[in-house]
């Protein structure tokens, strides 16, 4: 069974310039993690300040490691500094998963 991680958080528009390339940093070491299937912050088009999460672990343990790993520890660090606020993330267990 997989792990998801569907969830958002918010950045105060005035932030986002200096918010992005932060998450960019993020997203790119995570996404080299092992056990790493997907991981994804996307802006809302419809919402400016918006950041939606979605990720993808093949284990547990996977998403254990990438809570405790350095860049997530930076970022943990740098997330005051821009604003992030209104974080609200859900874990979900996959039995299965099908294309649509």
């Amino acid at each position: 069974m997989s792990i998801a991680l569907i969830g958002h958080f918010r950045v105060p528009v005035d932030k986002l310039d200096e918010a992005r390339p932060l998450m960019r940093k993020l997203v790119e070491a995570t996404r080299q993690e092992v056990g790493c299937i997907q991981y994804n912050f996307a802006e809302d088009l419809l919402d400016p300040g918006l950041i939606r999460i979605s990720e993808i672990w093949e284990t547990r343990e996977n998403l254990a490691g990438h809570v405790q790993s350095p860049h997530v520890q930076e970022w943990g660090g740098q997330r005051d500094g821009v604003g992030v606020h209104g974080r609200d993330i859900d874990i979900l267990t996959v039995a299965a998963s099908e294309k649509l």
